[in-house]
């Protein structure tokens, strides 16, 4: 089983996501692995493998049917490596810039000359946006920001949402009487929909297995970001509704990792293809991060491709993954081969910033 059903629906040539989506502090926690520990990891833009060598693999086998997405953790790497953290944050889009040009010219001479061409076409985009700014999805969220959303707030009202200090019910009291207006609720309806989001965010093979209005669910999460959640922490929030992060970044780019990141590079293990190739190798590993992958599937296929990958997980060995509108967990057909952790997903699901998937899944491969 070395094909995904995706392959043949979705186009992988383009930059999809410029940055991660997927909270890696819930992440981390939920895998828990010793030091030494083989770790696999849908690449996405990369930033979740990287964190993901905080836990001290031996390595990290990332994978992707993307070269795009594949091109975006290489050029991370040849920045952890090429800049200091300041200058990292202000390539990927995180902080105001004035010398994005130059400080991408500095290392993609080191690339190969693919990479390099892929990139330099790209270079007025990164000027103006950052790395973490130029996939379909930041876009998508950038027409929202720069049309749509003056039309229904002001400047003074987005950067309230943000304010530290606030307790629950004061963070819900702002969503109630000033947020949600008739003007916020239109925008919603309309920029959220499944044929809006598949035009212009998400591809629209990844909907084929969802049912349900996208922009009611759209809205239940919002409110737990904005009321259960403190927005003031939330870096996703915060990219999707101004453009850039605040005091608050994703896991991998924070301060506190970068050296630690930096120092493990090598043990990242890039192969370009699907997560299905790797479970044929008939390599094992002691924890998968699976992203929300499962969802492109129909039911059958995801029954199949799990136990597969259970197939090539130690025992012990945790799979991870999301769920956004498609629910997808332990087929039954596994059942006798995997125990569910609820007491990982709960605090998971309570903390993920990243706050759009309505489920988060842990379960264990059994001794």
């Amino acid at each position: 089983m070395a094909e995904s059903e995706i392959a043949g629906k979705a186009s992988f040539e383009a930059i999809r996501y410029a940055q991660l989506w997927e909270d890696a502090d819930v992440l981390t926690a939920a895998l828990g692995t010793p030091p030494g520990a083989t770790l696999v990891s849908i690449c996405s833009a990369g930033d979740n493998a990287l964190a993901m060598l905080t836990l001290d693999p031996a390595r990290v086998v990332v994978v992707d049917l993307s070269p795009a997405q594949i091109a975006c953790l290489r050029i991370r790497i040849a920045a952890y490596r090429g800049l200091d953290h300041a200058a990292f944050l202000e390539l990927m889009g995180s902080r105001p810039s004035e010398r994005r040009g130059g400080l991408l010219d500095r290392f993609i001479q080191g690339l190969p000359e693919a990479e390099r061409a892929f990139w330099a076409a790209r270079r007025e985009d990164i000027i103006a946006h950052g790395l973490g700014g130029i996939g379909k999805f930041e876009r998508y969220f950038r027409v929202m920001q720069r049309y749509l959303l003056p039309l229904v707030h002001s400047r003074e009202t987005i950067a309230a949402i943000f304010q530290p200090g606030k307790s629950r019910r004061e963070r819900e009291h702002f969503l109630d009487t000033r947020w949600n207006s008739w003007r916020w609720n239109l925008l919603l309806r309309g920029f959220f929909s499944r044929f809006t989001m598949g035009r212009l965010g998400r591809d629209p093979a990844f909907f084929d297995h969802v049912e349900g209005s996208v922009a009611a669910h759209v809205a239940r999460r919002i409110r737990h970001a904005a009321v259960d959640l403190d927005p003031a922490l939330n870096p996703y929030l915060r990219w999707i509704l101004t453009g850039s992060h605040g005091a608050a970044l994703p896991m991998a780019w924070r301060a506190e990792h970068y050296e630690t990141i930096r120092g493990r590079l090598d043990r990242l293990d890039i192969r370009q293809g699907s997560l299905e190739a790797f479970v044929s190798t008939g390599e094992k590993a002691d924890g998968f991060n699976l992203s929300d992958i499962f969802e492109y599937m129909n039911p059958q296929v995801f029954e199949a491709v799990y136990g597969s990958v259970v197939t090539a997980a130690h025992p012990g060995a945790r799979l991870v993954y999301w769920n956004m509108m498609a629910p997808r967990r332990l087929p039954p057909a596994h059942a006798g081969r995997m125990l569910p952790r609820p007491d990982l997903e709960a605090p998971g699901k309570a903390a993920d910033k990243a706050f759009f998937y309505s489920d988060f899944v842990v379960e264990e491969v059994r001794a």
